[in-house]
């Protein structure tokens, strides 16, 4: 069972790194798009995505499987 969390904790995390830097590149381009990248605006887009990809992967992780793992 601990072997099942490990292995959720770290798809779940890098799929939120991967989701925030996603973010942080969209909105920066959008921002110098229109001018001005307001940095505040872009770390906390990107924060907010990484927390909604976290909440998202509470619904079931397809990297995840039932089966036992070898360590």
């Amino acid at each position: 069972m601990k072997t099942k969390w490990r292995n959720w904790l770290k798809a779940a995390g890098v799929r939120a790194v991967k989701t925030i830097a996603q973010t942080a590149v969209a909105t920066i381009g959008t921002s110098i798009a229109l001018g001005d990248v307001n940095w505040a605006m872009v770390a906390s887009a990107s924060a907010l995505a990484g927390v909604l990809s976290v909440l998202t992967s509470v619904a079931g992780l397809p990297e995840v499987t039932d089966e036992p793992t070898r360590d």
